[in-house]
């Protein structure tokens, strides 16, 4: 289906392409995100509903996509599939509430002591700031690195809602979303160079832990404790903006 094929079905003319033909043109788009999405999850996630819930959202994105504003239907349609599927594991809540709690006092706890020191908290000084043993924290850090992948891709992407309103943002919604991503972007610049890598590896080159771990030449438990270190610096220090935050309750 071509460009213009796309918009007349999201108008609501009659459809150039059946569901099928639709399904068969950008399904092989739908099981990549959901391979490269399961990849980044618990074992208990299972690709086959994240395939799924893509498809509804492929399907939804071909109904309501509109050439005028200016993506390409793959760009519009991978990040209505993605919502689906973020919105397939929210309904499974799969991270404990205890995580949750744990990951917020982290952020807390990592945004206090790069205050008072002016630089880049390690994770002993987190550790301790938390009051807890170095081995807990590093634990910590891999639950932080499971449960807030989605948290920033969501964000990224769409402003905390995985769902992407078929007229666009409002004006106070894409001002909030076009200043998160400045912050964002400062924020992640201002890394520690090898969480900065990790980050670099895992959403731009799209490689899993193990393969990072094998770049960087350390265990796949050390990269997802590096990748959650990011994660809970990034959260502290983006704590002023009110976009939703995925893994919240």
């Amino acid at each position: 289906m071509n460009t213009q094929g796309y918009a007349e079905y999201g108008a609501g003319a009659k459809a150039r392409c059946s569901a099928t033909e639709i399904v068969n043109q950008h399904g092989e788009l739908v099981r990549r995100i959901a391979h490269h999405l399961a990849a980044r999850l618990p074992p208990s996630v299972d690709v086959d509903d994240l395939i799924q819930a893509g498809m509804i959202g492929l399907l939804e994105a071909a109904r309501q996509y509109d050439a005028g504003q200016g993506a390409s239907f793959e760009t519009y349609a991978s990040i209505r599939i993605r919502g689906s599927m973020i919105d397939e594991i929210r309904k499974g809540d799969w991270v404990p509430r205890s995580v949750h709690r744990r990951v917020r006092e982290a952020a807390e706890a990592t945004r206090r002591v790069e205050q008072r020191e002016g630089r880049a908290a390690t994770s002993a000084e987190v550790a301790a700031a938390m009051d807890v043993p170095m081995p807990e924290y590093l634990k910590l850090l891999e639950g932080a690195a499971r449960g807030q992948v989605l948290s920033l891709d969501a964000q990224v992407e769409d402003g905390g809602d995985s769902r992407i309103p078929a007229g666009g943002s409002a004006p106070d919604q894409a001002l909030e979303l076009g200043e998160f991503h400045g912050e964002l972007s400062r924020a992640i610049a201002q890394l520690p160079e090898r969480e900065r890598l990790v980050l670099s590896l895992y959403y731009e080159q799209e490689m899993n832990l193990r393969e990072i771990g094998a770049v960087l030449g350390v265990s796949e438990s050390r990269v997802c404790q590096v990748h959650g270190q990011a994660m809970v610096r990034l959260r502290g220090r983006l704590k002023d903006f009110t976009l939703t935050d995925v893994i919240e309750d």
